[in-house]
This record gives C-alpha cells, structure tokens and sequence, in this order.
C-alpha cells in the first residue's frame, strides 16, 4: 500500500462542501497546514470566528472522508479562526442585531469564562522564559512529587516542537483512541501523560503554524480522558509565543511555576514569562532555582557555576513566592535521560526532598489562591 500523501489528502478533501455549500474546501483556500506522519493526518480548516460552532459538521466531514482513506490510521482536524483570512473565503451576510440589543453584557464586565476539564481540580504551568534552562526535568519531578505528596496527578507536555515526556518518563507506543474523540493517555510511575511525542516519530521535525499548535493542545487537553485529578502539570514550551497564549487565554490556569538558572541572562528571559502571566491575569505561584549549585562528588566541594540567589533576589523583588534551589547533580542527568525521575528512583535522596518541598509550597499557594476565590464578592452594577 502506497504511503499517503499530502496530495492525497488534498484530493480527496476536495469532496468536503465548503460554507453555506458553496465550493470545496481545498478550491476555496480554506485547507492548510496539512502534515501527515506515521500513518495520520494534521490539518486545519480556517472558517470565520463567528462561524466556527456552525460549521462543525464541515470539521467532521473532512475528519471522516480522510480517516476512511487506505492507509490513513487517524485523522486529527482543527477549525482555526483567521478572522481576515477566513473572511475572505467564506463572506457571511449576518442580519444587524435588533435595536437596543447590539451585544450582551458580560457579567461585570469580565471576561468569559474559560472552559474547565471535567475532572480536574487545578491545572498549573511550569513555564520558563528560554531553553536550557531544565524546565522540563522541573515538571516531571514537580508531579511525580506532588503524586508522592498524596495527590492524583497527571502531566501534560504542552512542547510541540520538542516534546520531553516519551523520554523523561520511558515511555513509548501510541495512545489508544477510546469512546467518542477522547484518546487514553500513556501512562508510567501511575502518572497519565499526553505528550505530542507520542503521536510522530521522535526524528519528525513538527513545522507547524500558530492555529494548528492551539488547536493541538486544546485537543490534548479536553479530548484526553484524564479521568479525576486533583492537579494537572503541564510542561509548557520555552518562551512566550502562541503556545503559552493559548494555554493562559483559553485555559483556566490556576497558577504558573517559574524555572530558572540563577544567572542574568536567564532571569531576565524569566522576567517576560512572569509579565506575560501577570497581564493574562494567570497568579505566579513561584519561582524555583534550578541548577542552583554543584557540589561535587569526590570532594564535597561546592561550586555556584551559574552564580546563586539570583531566583530568590528575583522572587523577593517582584512579591511572588521562592520555591526552592534544585542542585545540578549529575544523578539528576543521568536518571533524566534513562527516564528513572529521582522522586521515583531514589525517593529517600536529597534532590526527591527538595523536589517535594517545592510541591508542598506550590499547593500551599495554589490552596491559598482557591480560598481567596471563594470568599464572597460584592456585585457592583453600574446603571
């Protein structure tokens, strides 16, 4: 059987009616960034904002005529919202609202509410402002500790482009799809995972656009049957471009946890993560030192290689939480890559207690910030 191919997808999406039934949804522009990998199909159907909830069964039309296709084992299709773009490929002629009721109101004039997961009590961001920085060795011992804490947990690796989990947590094969569009998440060390590594081969380079990695992570997010969780971690990527908007404009986030080395350099790279959560309105739970200190084997000795403090200084000079220092070790690295976190492999060590330290102090703030939210607040109405 021949491999499938992004011709091919095309072609055969060009069965798929376009808005209002008009066209085909290749003829009209609409299809883009179709990527096909190990068997199965990414692409999204830009449609008018306004439109998007309307058009679903075009969505599911082409998710079906492409899932059918010899060779092809899924198909995951988005609707994204380029408003100009869209506008231009499916013009819309909408009636103007009656008189004296142009738009309603949002209560309080807030914003509207983001859409939860059922069955999970808090989800946090452990973000960084740039790479390298061991962000993501930072979460995956962060939720192992918080499981270790008492609490159900699971993880989700937000980097689409260099997704960590398949080898932080060894872990390979495929999520098997279930009831509906919901997929089972992976799952070792009794943590379900969802990660994008485990979709396309560890070699495939993901050249994705702005729309389709939204639409992938939203879909990770609520199509993955995480079941109850007191505490979803997700691995964000390194810096503050489309992926972290989406999770803190679209995510009820309950907090964000800050990773940083302790040198200039990487604490002001920090310092726009932290702005970006603040203007979203998404609470810093705390900043953690990583790669704080070396102290080495054979000598006891101990070495500040990236400088020291400089998280705590940062922490104290903004008002947010310092969580803790996380020496460099090289048992840190080495149980990293065999994919043996030490809150697993060596759960009576000094780096496990630090890890879960800094988990004792992440839900005592995340605690902290759930019983300011649920104090009563006075409706204030302007007539």
């Amino acid at each position: 059987m021949p491999d499938v191919t992004r011709e091919m997808v095309l072609e055969r999406l060009r069965s798929v009616r376009g808005p209002d039934m008009e066209g085909n949804i290749v003829d009209l522009g609409l299809v883009s960034d179709v990527f096909i990998s190990d068997g199965k199909a990414y692409f999204s159907i830009t449609v008018p904002a306004d439109r998007a909830k309307e058009l679903e069964p075009m969505r599911a039309a082409a998710e079906r005529v492409v899932r059918e296709m010899p060779g092809v084992k899924a198909a995951m299709v988005a609707l994204t919202a380029d408003r100009k773009a869209a506008a231009q490929a499916a013009p819309v002629q909408r009636p103007a609202p009656p008189s004296g009721h142009a738009h309603a109101p949002r209560p309080h004039g807030g914003p509207p509410a983001k859409a939860g997961i059922p069955g999970v009590g808090a989800i946090i961001a452990v973000a960084s402002g740039k790479g390298g920085v061991g962000k993501s060795t930072t979460s995956v011992n962060l939720a192992l500790a918080l499981k270790a804490n008492g609490f159900k947990v699971g993880l989700l690796d937000a980097d689409i482009y260099g997704p960590s989990m398949p080898r932080l947590l060894k872990i390979s094969g495929r999520p098997q799809q279930i009831e509906g569009r919901l997929i089972r998440p992976m799952e070792n060390y009794g943590l379900p995972v969802m990660s994008m590594g485990f979709l396309v081969d560890e070699e495939v380079a993901m050249i994705w656009r702005g729309p389709m990695i939204q639409s992938a992570l939203l879909q990770m997010l609520r199509e993955v049957a995480w079941g109850e969780l007191d505490v979803l971690v997700v691995d964000m990527p390194p810096g503050t471009g489309d992926a972290q908007l989406t999770m803190a404009q679209q995510v009820p986030l309950a907090g964000a946890v800050i990773v940083s080395t302790p040198q200039d350099l990487a604490l002001a790279d920090a310092r726009k993560g932290i702005t970006m959560f603040r203007k979203v309105e998404v609470p810093v739970l705390g900043i953690v030192e990583n790669m704080s200190y070396f102290v080495a084997p054979d000598t006891g000795k101990r070495y500040d290689i990236f400088g020291h403090g400089g998280a705590r200084k940062e922490a104290e000079r903004i008002g947010v939480p310092f969580l803790g220092e996380v020496p460099l070790t090289i048992e840190i690295r080495e149980t990293s890559d065999a994919g043996t976190p030490l809150v697993v492999s060596d759960p009576g060590g000094e780096a496990a207690r630090i890890y879960r330290s800094i988990a004792e102090r992440v839900w005592e703030q995340l605690s902290a910030g759930q019983a300011n939210q649920s104090r009563a607040m006075p409706n204030i109405v302007f007539e």
